[in-house]
């Protein structure tokens, strides 16, 4: 049996530290007994296309999901991530030859088009109704651990600054949920073997994003009890992470082999996406950049209290508010002049032409692409900070890395990789040459975001034999790993199993 641990966009900088303090002994345990790799994850550039690359072995411009709100050229609007093709997850794959998977809370998943043999939950430990969506298989698995257990507790996200009450909240679910994965795991392991169990533990990554510092909490009512305590919430976290670890670890048969992973890391957050749009309009429409709407939904969020937001979406049935997110992302564009826009985004910035052939209503001619791709990265590199502080740190077009894939024509042209200043208290950016974009509210509300890189797997073998592969090993090699165990024919996939017996 092969059991992979997701200790979702964990901080590789905090898990060496704590591990230094002795405070994360199940991970230093396991440590001691396996290996350690750092992966080479050229997904993390697309934060979110790396669970989809994790869970299926498939590389990123093959499958082009890198977004919850992405780009549909046919239809010429965003749409939420679900609505677009999604390569099958390794436990489907094998399900059709009779493996039986335990998954608990794949992140950012969706329901199995063929229900494997076994167990699978997601929007269990906690549900959001974007990245971890209700579903099970079968059917009645929510129901059978909520009569058990209690029912998930809600963390659906609003991106703009965070109250301390709604943070003292939100902690004391993220505390919870490592607990509940393994509540649910623990049952199903005493009940019924499995070939692989893949268990990820969501709160860390959750934790990362909101409380990696205090930077984004509405300083009303954030008096010295409530500063010390939400201020050690996310090492709290990692340690209620750990502990998990220490009893799914004693829940597993003998000989099992064991995977820790974490697909993507976390740290400050210094991104300035919520002020691309302004940015590339101001590059493009000079003058006309007050004019009139700009397409950006982030001076919606500025305008319309966090709460007010919140209270809005949870009225809604899910599937009315996420396709209400996706066309508010570009509400008021005039298409028949927009050569170019900001692609939804909160890590790098995201830049994508409006290309004749690809977009419906396309109005840049192919043989002017490359100019304009110049042009928008040469301004955008002319950007700095208020203060005069350096904003961008390169802008790359995207074909350069990701262009040979069967769908690298639904990844945006041009990424913004911005310094790493943190930038959750910057007014905005301004250029000598286009002016000044100030930053409408506080941006997302996130005080921590993914870094390039910082994946890594912890493999400890059971009674599998661990193998190096023969170049840098890559996030794709997990689920080639799970293929590999599991006996099924690897040869047409990116991976390289990390584990043989």
């Amino acid at each position: 049996m092969l059991t992979i641990l997701q200790f979702d966009a964990a901080s590789a900088s905090l898990i060496d530290k704590m591990l230094g303090d002795g405070r994360l002994p199940a991970l230093a345990g396991l440590r001691e007994r396996g290996v350690w790799h750092e992966l080479d994850a050229p997904a993390t550039r697309f934060a979110a296309g790396a669970q989809h690359t994790l869970y299926s072995g498939v590389e990123l411009g093959e499958h082009g999901l890198f977004y919850p709100f992405q780009w549909c050229a046919a239809d010429q609007r965003v749409r939420y991530m679900g609505d677009l093709p999604a390569p099958a997850p390794v436990w489907e794959r094998l399900g059709r030859q009779g493996t039986r998977t335990l998954a608990v809370d794949p992140y950012e998943s969706r329901p199995p088009v063929e229900a494997p043999p076994g167990a699978l939950v997601c929007g269990w430990q906690l549900h959001d109704r974007v990245v971890l969506r209700r579903w099970s298989a079968p059917g009645d698995t929510h129901a059978r651990l909520e009569r058990l257990f209690g029912r998930p507790e809600p963390v659906d996200e609003v991106f703009g600054r965070h109250t301390v009450s709604e943070m003292l909240a939100l902690r004391r679910r993220l505390l919870g949920a490592p607990g509940r994965v393994v509540d649910a795991a623990a049952l199903y392991l005493a009940e019924q073997p499995f070939d692989l169990a893949w268990l990820t533990f969501c709160a860390a990554h959750v934790a990362g994003h909101q409380f990696w510092d205090l930077s984004q909490i509405d300083p009303d009512g954030l008096d010295a009890g409530a500063e010390h305590v939400l201020g050690g919430t996310l090492e709290q976290v990692y340690e209620a992470v750990d502990t998990a670890l220490a009893r799914v670890v004693a829940a597993l048969p003998a000989g099992a082999d064991v995977m820790v992973i974490s697909p993507v890391g976390m740290d400050v957050n210094t991104s300035r996406a919520d002020l691309l749009p302004e940015m590339v309009r101001a590059i493009l429409e000079p003058g006309m950049r007050q004019a009139g709407p700009s397409g950006s939904i982030w001076k919606l969020r500025a305008a319309l209290p966090s709460g007010l937001r919140a209270k809005v979406a949870a009225s809604l049935p899910e599937r009315q508010a996420l396709d209400l997110t996706a066309r508010l992302e570009m509400r008021g564009v005039d298409w028949s002049r927009t050569r170019a826009f900001a692609h939804p985004a909160e890590n790098q910035g995201y830049v994508r032409l409006n290309l004749q052939g690809r977009e419906r209503d396309g109005v840049v001619h192919p043989d002017d692409a490359d100019a304009l791709l110049d042009e928008i990265a040469d301004g955008l590199r002319s950007f700095v900070d208020i203060d005069g502080s350096p904003a961008v740190e390169s802008v790359d077009r995207v074909a350069d890395m990701f262009g040979t894939g069967e769908r690298a024509h639904q990844l945006p042209d041009l990424i913004v990789r911005w310094t790493s200043r943190p930038a959750t208290r910057i007014e905005g950016v301004r250029s000598e040459r286009f002016g000044t974009v100030l930053r409408h509210g506080v941006g997302s509300g996130r005080s921590g975001n993914h870094t390039e890189g910082d994946a890594w797997a912890l493999v400890v073998p059971g009674r599998s034999r661990p193998v190096r592969p023969p170049r840098t090993p890559r996030l794709e090699d997990v689920a080639a790993t799970a293929a590999a165990l599991s006996g099924l024919d690897t040869s047409d996939m990116a991976g390289e199993p990390l584990l043989e017996r």
